[in-house]
């Protein structure tokens, strides 16, 4: 198999080439990207020999292409390079793994290309359900999801397809049981420190606010064809139950395993089939409880936001997504309290409105007005 890596050199990329590497002979590292990261892309490629390599966000580099071409790798500069990768004939599955809305066109150029897309960016979908999934109908695209949640509902479905409800189960971040009052003196450190989980910056802090669960509800909807109401979140602080379905004659089926991104990884790429991944087994017994409780919307309000644009629809919810993204890009840099993320995502909503999102600049126009307005907002709260 021809594996596209977009976004190798982040924590998805990493776990992804670790289970390639343990299945020596069944998949053939085709192209690794990374936004920026020259150096430790070319690591990667002097250890795997891609044929393609790409830096999204460097323009042409004489010196570097010479230093890559003796891996045997073609490196690629600018993000419209990684649609040519995704589109390329000998392209056969794209591991999906851009962070943010800087990886929805390469995925959606793999999936109207009718690649096997495996899904571990959220934001495709968050952004542009509609759009993916329509394009997966028409070109025959496969779409495997690896958010772990998501995948354990995949596993969770079988050949059943109409469920009574999902749920999706969050860890509750590290502060789950801090005072609120002291939410608003969190630092980025103590943001990022996630207690079962090992992420990138950002993804830490969606889940310190749980806006991470709140997209992958959206993306729920999406991926499974479920209505709001039927897709529900709890809060699980083990992170050993990764999602449960609920059936029409009252049977629960859960997916469980430690919290490791391997699991999912393997599960999509060698899929239907099982292989190793690398994880250590679960050991029950070691785990004496496993506890559930309704998460707190005051406390997590960034979850109740992406339940009311999900509702609303059209670009909604690709208006929330880049008012996070901007949020959160400027709490991690100092400039926005912890507690100011959900203020600016809420006041960008109210500021830029909804409209249909029926083509790609639709969605790319509504991202564009609303990080502007984010931009704003913050500006404002700093005067």
């Amino acid at each position: 198999m021809n594996l596209a890596i977009f976004g190798a050199t982040g924590t998805i990329g990493a776990n992804t080439l670790d289970v390639v590497a343990r299945h020596a002979g069944r998949y053939r590292v085709f192209a690794l990207t990374a936004n920026a990261s020259a150096e430790p892309l070319a690591e990667l490629c002097r250890r795997y020999r891609p044929r393609y390599a790409v830096l999204s966000a460097v323009a042409e580099d004489r010196v570097l292409k010479r230093r890559f071409s003796e891996f045997g790798t073609e490196l690629l500069f600018g993000s419209e390079a990684l649609e040519v990768v995704a589109r390329h004939p000998e392209t056969q599955t794209v591991m999906a793994a851009i962070v943010g809305a800087a990886g929805l066109a390469s995925t959606l150029a793999a999936v109207r290309a009718g690649k096997r897309v495996l899904l571990a960016n959220k934001e495709a979908l968050v952004m542009a359900g509609p759009l993916v999934m329509r394009a997966a109908s028409e070109s025959g695209a496969q779409l495997l999801p690896v958010d772990s949640e998501h995948n354990a509902v995949f596993q969770c479905l079988g050949s059943v397809k109409n469920p009574r409800r999902i749920i999706l189960t969050a860890s509750g971040g590290p502060f789950r049981a801090a005072a609120p009052e002291s939410l608003s003196q969190v630092t980025p450190e103590e943001a990022c420190a996630h207690p079962n989980w090992v992420m990138g910056r950002k993804i830490s802090v969606d889940s310190a606010t749980m806006m991470n669960k709140g997209l992958e509800v959206i993306e729920a909807r999406w991926l499974f064809d479920l209505a709001p109401e039927r897709i529900e979140v709890l809060i699980h602080p083990q992170s050993v139950v990764h999602a449960l379905v609920e059936y029409a004659d009252g049977s629960v089926i859960a997916q469980l395993s430690n919290p490791d991104m391997r699991v999912p990884i393997a599960n999509a790429l060698a899929y239907p089939e099982r292989v190793e991944s690398g994880a250590q087994s679960l050991d029950l017994a070691s785990l004496k409880t496993l506890s559930f409780e309704k998460p707190d919307l005051v406390r997590f309000p960034c979850l109740g936001l992406a339940y009311a644009a999900l509702r609303a629809g059209g670009t909604a919810p690709a208006i929330l997504n880049a008012a996070n993204e901007i949020a959160v890009e400027a709490f991690l840099a100092g400039r926005l309290a912890f507690t100011g993320i959900a203020g600016v995502i809420a006041d960008t909503l109210a500021a830029v409105p909804a409209g249909p999102a029926d083509d790609l600049g639709e969605v790319m126009e509504a991202d564009r007005q609303a990080r502007q307005a984010a931009r704003s907002r913050i500006l404002a709260l700093a005067a």
